[in-house]
């Protein structure tokens, strides 16, 4: 699985990653060491059938060396933690999906 390069946009509030000179992004609001992630925007034009659980699992890796706890809001998060397990260590304590 190759690395993506991934920004996290501070000033928008996102974690994007140019693909197929289009933007992939989770969008997020930072409260009180939590990250709530909102939105996840892929665009049409992937054909990548595996991105979206790349950059999920990425975008997580890096909120995990920040140390801070995952709010998935986004239908698409609450899905991946579902199926990855590993990341339930994210979620904050008394917090179920």
């Amino acid at each position: 699985m190759d690395n993506l390069v991934i920004n996290d946009n501070t000033f928008l509030r996102q974690f994007e990653v140019e693909i197929e000179e289009d933007l992939a992004k989770i969008e997020y609001a930072l409260q009180d060491r939590k990250i709530f992630l909102t939105k996840l925007i892929v665009p049409k034009s992937n054909t990548d059938s595996d991105f979206q659980e790349k950059f999920i699992r990425e975008v997580f890796e890096i909120i995990k060396e920040k140390n801070i706890r995952i709010m998935p809001t986004s239908p698409e998060i609450r899905k991946f933690i579902k199926k990855n397990k590993e990341f339930k260590e994210l979620l904050p304590i008394g917090i179920r999906l």
